[in-house]
């Protein structure tokens, strides 16, 4: 049968199929083949008296190696209004990160009671063009957060952010505040309670959310002509400039360009340069 892998400790790997959660023991060509399951996978069981077997991994669409799971399709991207100001570098390049790792970005704006809806409207600006679904929300009062109950639906969701921005309270008032204490499915298997932290997808209202505040850093590297495939308010003009494979920068004749303070932010657009030279020239040293 069909199943997703809610969770995965000790060996055991926790799949939820139609048929409830089965616990089942991966098939030793896995690690013979150096394949990991992942929380997040979507796989076949072989269900059995003698012992569940996890037969096959499906493609993934996605990968996290911290939080290490797969198949996640959106990110609660989590900045702070106030304390901590917010960081549009920082937030810019988890939009990247994001983009090509084939993860759809929702921004949550915290602690909306500290902001003018002057500064929340300068911000909508700043991100128009993306299509990103844009959230003011005030994670201890719970106010906003209908709306992104609203959006979990049908998706593996994970947060991420800067430390500080109320990841960890967003995550709790999402989900109960059921990720602090030991996973349904250990206590109820008595297998005790695991100081360790371990990734674990927890159902809420058709969705799936990782029970992790998720990751604040991130590691990865490209070319810079790779840098305007993940932007998003590119994608409409592409074919439009007069030179292809225009990269949008000192080309003249370029359509993205002429965007630039009408569909396309011009503090988007700032960070994009800024961002391609940088990369352009770490490319170049390592020529």
């Amino acid at each position: 049968m069909e199943g997703i892998i809610i969770k995965g400790i000790a060996g055991f790997y926790y799949v939820r199929t139609s048929e409830g959660v089965l616990e089942c023991k991966a098939r030793g060509i896995f690690r013979k083949n150096n394949v990991t399951p992942m929380v997040g996978d979507r796989v076949t069981v072989i269900a059995a008296p003698e012992g569940n077997t996890l037969d096959k991994i499906h493609e993934r669409t996605s990968e996290l190696m911290r939080p290490f799971v797969a198949n996640i399709s959106q990110a609660y991207v989590v900045f702070a209004l106030r304390n901590p100001d917010i960081n549009f570098e920082l937030l810019n390049k988890f939009l990247v990160y994001l983009e090509m790792k084939h993860i759809e970005p929702v921004l949550v704006f915290n602690k909306s009671d500290l902001a003018t809806q002057d500064e929340m409207n300068r911000i909508r600006e700043d991100f128009k063009g993306t299509g990103y679904p844009i959230y003011f929300i005030e994670a201890k009062s719970g106010l906003g957060l209908d709306d992104l109950y609203a959006q979990l639906k049908d998706h593996i969701t994970v947060l991420c952010g800067p430390s500080g921005a109320g990841k960890s309270t967003l995550l709790n008032k999402l989900s109960g505040n059921e990720t602090m204490e030991t996973g349904a499915i250990s206590v109820r298997l008595n297998r005790g309670k695991h100081t360790t932290r371990h990734s674990e997808l927890i159902e809420i209202n058709d969705a799936l959310l990782v029970d992790t505040p998720g990751f604040s850093t991130m590691d990865f590297t490209m070319e810079a002509e790779e840098l305007k495939d993940y932007f998003p308010e590119f994608y409409e003009y592409e074919g439009e400039c007069r030179f292809n494979g225009c990269n949008h920068n000192r080309e003249p004749g370029c359509k993205v360009k002429e965007e630039v303070g009408k569909t396309i932010s011009e503090a988007r657009y700032n960070y994009y340069v800024k961002y391609y030279n940088e990369l352009f020239e770490e490319n170049k040293r390592k020529w």
